[in-house]
């Protein structure tokens, strides 16, 4: 039987010799084990979902660095290999298992997860609120996987394609809305909307992606959270640009031609622009982050409007794509931007979405699949997605 072990607690005594009384004990005896079955009470529902949430935004958190070198977002300015790897468009399997690792244990946790609330709860599975969130975070998992791996191997089996992933999460949203519906929950409807948007259209079911997509509000945000409470909790991004200069935005698109959605400053030390930790790199430090505890959005409207304006530049509509473009640019106070073209208006839609999404783990899968498309070569002779790790590798004999 599966068994999760408590931390153990040591035995604890004073002796109140000064008051000529006897000792008194304050001993703690370990109850031992805790078994996996004593986690199936409702009462350990709330904390369950907690903790598919923690690691969902774990996986997110700590690889927003590298996923944000190799796709042009910063540039490295520090000490660590993995990352210079990164930055240089070399992605190794021997670099990535910690990035591998979290990503997986994100939907499993979840997925597995799942399960285990549906034989808890019974019949009040459905209508349980928790319910609802297990399966955006099931969902989420899947996304941010299927955007970022090459390829992919489900719980120790064969190499599938990393589609499967976008599979999945089409799945899971799907019931994320009819409970949402049933239970009449617009913030978390809104999220689920905006999640099967991006994965359908990932499949390439614009049509439908565009039906999910204008039932989301422009103003809509849904966040993975992050917390100042423990070094695990923390947004890693903002370890590296705040107690460190791990990554700037120097020498960056968003420095030679500004935009308010991608905020940074110059740090100095009196007149001398500060170096990063490498001692060489200006350090130009991001702004969108300005916490250990910020969030990072996992879905907003604002996106839901430019997947609509790219399925619109799809079918050669330039003056609908620029409608909707300009509709995000106004809920950012930008002024609007014209097009005559649809290669203009392809040029203003990439754009946008590397404002729109800058540092939240997005734009990697925009390069990889405009370059399969034959609309953007930034990342031509380089990687353009992470490997299966090394570790998983050598620990799955279906993988060699």
């Amino acid at each position: 039987m599966p068994i999760l072990t408590n931390f153990r607690r040591g035995a604890v005594a004073l002796t109140l010799a000064g008051l000529g009384l006897t000792a008194c004990s304050f001993e703690v005896t370990n109850p031992g084990p805790l078994l996996d079955s004593d986690l199936n009470t409702a009462g350990a529902m709330p904390a369950l979902v907690n903790g598919m949430g923690g690691d969902l935004s774990n996986a997110i958190g700590n690889y927003l660095t590298r996923g944000s070198l190799a796709a042009f977002e910063l540039n490295h300015s520090g000490n660590f290999a993995a990352e210079r790897q990164f930055a240089a468009g070399v992605i190794r399997p021997e670099d990535v298992n910690g990035d591998w690792a979290r990503m997986q244990q994100a939907r499993w946790v979840a997925e597995n997860g799942l399960v285990r609330m549906k034989t808890v709860l019974g019949t009040t599975f459905e209508t349980n609120p928790l319910t609802i969130r297990a399966y955006l975070y099931a969902g989420f998992a899947n996304r941010f996987l299927g955007e970022n791996v090459c390829e992919t191997t489900i719980d120790g089996g064969p190499r599938v394609p990393s589609s499967e992933h976008f599979v999945r999460a089409e799945s899971l949203f799907t019931r994320a809305i009819t409970l949402a519906r049933a239970q009449n929950n617009t913030a978390l409807l809104n999220a689920a909307l905006a999640g099967r948007a991006q994965v359908l259209a990932w499949q390439n079911k614009w049509d439908a992606a565009v039906t999910d997509a204008a039932l989301v509000p422009a103003t809509f945000r849904h966040n993975a959270v992050f917390s100042i409470n423990t070094t695990r909790e923390n947004m890693d991004l903002a370890t590296q640009t705040i107690s460190r200069r791990e990554v700037t935005v120097f020498n960056t698109v968003w420095v030679a031609t500004p935009d308010p959605r991608a905020p940074y400053d110059t740090v100095r030390t009196g007149t001398t622009i500060t170096k990063g930790q490498d001692g060489v790199t200006n350090f130009f430090r991001q702004r969108k982050y300005i916490t250990l505890g910020d969030p990072v959005a996992l879905a907003r409207g604002t996106e839901m409007l430019l997947l609509r304006a790219e399925a619109a530049l799809r079918n050669n509509d330039v003056a609908a794509a620029m409608t909707l473009i300009n509709q995000g640019r106004a809920a950012a106070t930008l002024p609007a931007l014209t097009a005559t073209t649809v290669d203009q208006a392809w040029t203003i839609l990439m754009r946008e979405r590397g404002a729109v999404l800058w540092l939240e783990g997005r734009r990697l899968w925009d390069l990889r699949r405009w370059l399969a498309s034959g609309r953007n070569t930034a990342l031509q002779g380089r990687s353009t997605c992470v490997p299966i790790s090394l570790e998983e590798i050598g620990a799955n004999p279906n993988l060699r």
